[in-house]
């Protein structure tokens, strides 16, 4: 059964209310993330002419933080679309999954790559079909191949849809990036939840479509 295609316009109006409802949190929760990430790379920097390797290791501890915040704050964003609190000690809660993120990274990033080389439209396609790897290694804590095959079912049907959302929210981004930067630290939190809001829906409606044929 094809799944229902969701309301982009729901999606956003989501986001936008959960972010509103807690904008501290969340200006609070990105600026930690960002101040996490960028101390090592700060301190490479500084001791990159005199300790070249003490400044390597450095910069590959920062590049470490990114995926573990990012699954973090992926697991965050996932909360909230579950309609639970978020809270600051997730930002570490998925450092386990760091080797299945890893190695889905890296596949979803050849796959993308190859798509590019092949006159670029493919490579966007495929960028949508398995854009949901990550949050279902987060969510699920599933193997890297189980995840993109997870992710390419869950997308069956609507990636013209995710291409137009996704189009949206980096319109609303460019329109944070004017606001003198300061109204990213609302429209990146606001288009993350928003995401997760439309992975959670495609997932359940994915599963609820599973379990009617099963029954069937």
């Amino acid at each position: 059964m094809a799944t229902e295609k969701f309301s982009r316009g729901e999606a956003i109006r989501f986001g936008w209310e959960t972010v509103k409802s807690n904008i501290g949190f969340f200006i609070v929760l990105f600026l930690l993330a960002f101040v996490i990430i960028i101390i090592p790379e700060i301190i490479g920097g500084m001791i990159k002419e005199r300790l070249p390797i003490i400044s390597f290791i450095f910069g590959i501890a920062s590049w470490i933080l990114q995926l573990i915040i990012g699954m973090g704050l992926t697991r965050v964003t996932i909360n909230f679309a579950d309609g639970k609190r978020g809270d600051f000690g997730d930002l570490f809660s998925c450092f386990h999954l760091l080797p299945r993120y890893l190695l889905g990274s890296i596949l979803y990033g050849l796959i993308v790559m190859a798509g590019m080389i092949l006159l670029i439209i493919p490579g966007i396609i495929w960028a949508i079909k398995f854009q949901f790897f990550s949050y279902l290694i987060v969510d699920k804590g599933m193997r890297p191949i189980e995840s993109l095959k997870r992710s390419s079912d869950i997308t069956e049907g609507v990636k013209w849809d995710l291409l137009l959302f996704g189009s949206l929210l980096l319109g609303l981004n460019f329109l944070g990036f004017l606001a003198l930067l300061v109204g990213l630290l609302v429209t990146i939190p606001t288009s993350m939840v928003a995401l997760a809001y439309v992975y959670r829906k495609l997932q359940s409606e994915d599963v609820d479509a599973d379990n009617t044929n099963f029954t069937s």
